[in-house]
């Protein structure tokens, strides 16, 4: 619900993602919130293409620079690292 009302107001919302099946089933769902607006997501990789080769995390490191940006309504590139 805090989600929603960020979005309601017109305020950014960055998500760090991390799934098991991100290049499976969840792709389409992904892919429905990379196109929405004021939804920012903190650039991500594939886990472990060998082991796990659905499987999507994000980079901790970029966390305080995916903030700012979200800040200015833009998504901090690449996405895909």
């Amino acid at each position: 619900m805090a989600a929603k009302s960020h979005l309601r107001n017109g305020n950014s919302i960055v998500i760090g993602i991390s799934t098991n099946n991100a290049l499976g089933s969840n792709a389409i769902n992904i892919g429905k919130l990379l196109n929405s607006k004021n939804i920012f997501f903190v650039p991500f990789r594939q886990d472990n293409p060998i082991t796990k080769p659905n499987s999507i995390v994000f980079d901790k490191n970029y966390i305080v620079d995916t903030v700012y940006k979200a800040l200015d309504k833009e998504q901090l590139q690449p996405l895909l690292l």
